[in-house]
């Protein structure tokens, strides 16, 4: 090839390619270990966690445990059914971080990372899981089932069903960033990618519907101080 045509094929191929600044919009809160502002979908966050509603409640975890699930299914239908309050009106976010931040993940990052062997985490089977056992519904969605019916969308303890019934899973992006660091560190990772491309991988193959939060600690004071979600963590 001609020099000119090279230099000319170059730089095309320069001006195809995504700047820094672009690649780090592509992932949810930037690629840089701490989030900043700029990198944060604060108006998205405003409109899905302030949304009206007549009461709200946070769940924290810390340590993945799938108990949690239940007793997210046994709030909203309390809430509901029990103390009579609109479906619409109760708003719910699931607060994960640290190990927990695994429900989080599609079964992709879960394969390709070994999730449940970096974590400890077992499948129904004994093994480590391979893929986000938890996520997928077990039921049609119907919410004009019979509660009492125990395989209705009511006893549905998915992550995907609550979802479908107002539950906003939220992602800590310090977290995401500082396990990313980890998997390389522990081999993990596939040869050649570092920590941080690790958890650009992570954070553009969350499940559906997932937000990310710059930090999950910071965030449970804002939900508390400016939309005034109830606190609630479990005992494990």
């Amino acid at each position: 090839m001609k020099r000119t045509a090279f230099l000319a094929t170059s730089a095309s191929l320069v001006a195809l390619a995504p700047t820094l600044a672009e690649a780090a919009a592509a992932v949810p809160g930037g690629t840089a270990l701490v989030e900043r502002k700029a990198n944060f979908d604060a108006a998205h966050f405003d409109k899905v966690l302030g949304r009206p509603a007549e009461i709200r409640q946070m769940w924290e975890i810390l340590n993945p445990n799938p108990v949690v699930w239940n007793n997210i299914k046994n709030a909203l239908n309390g809430l509901h059914f029990g103390y009579g309050y609109p479906v619409e009106k109760i708003a719910m976010a699931f607060a994960a971080h640290g190990p927990a931040s695994s429900y989080n993940f599609s079964d992709y990052v879960w394969a390709k990372y070994r999730i449940g062997e970096f974590f400890n985490i077992k499948g129904p089977d004994g093994a480590f899981a391979t893929k986000n056992y938890h996520y997928p519904s077990h039921t049609p969605f119907n919410l004009s089932a019979d509660p009492d019916n125990e395989k209705s969308t009511y006893q549905d303890r998915s992550i995907q069903t609550l979802q479908r019934r107002g539950l906003v899973m939220l992602t800590c992006h310090t977290a995401v960033e500082e396990q990313s660091r980890a998997i390389v560190k522990r081999g993990f990772a596939p040869a050649g990618m570092d920590g941080s491309q690790v958890a650009a991988d992570i954070l553009t193959h969350l499940i559906p519907g997932t937000i990310v939060v710059p930090s999950m600690v910071a965030t449970v004071a804002v939900l508390q101080k400016r939309f005034g979600y109830a606190y609630t963590a479990l005992a494990f």
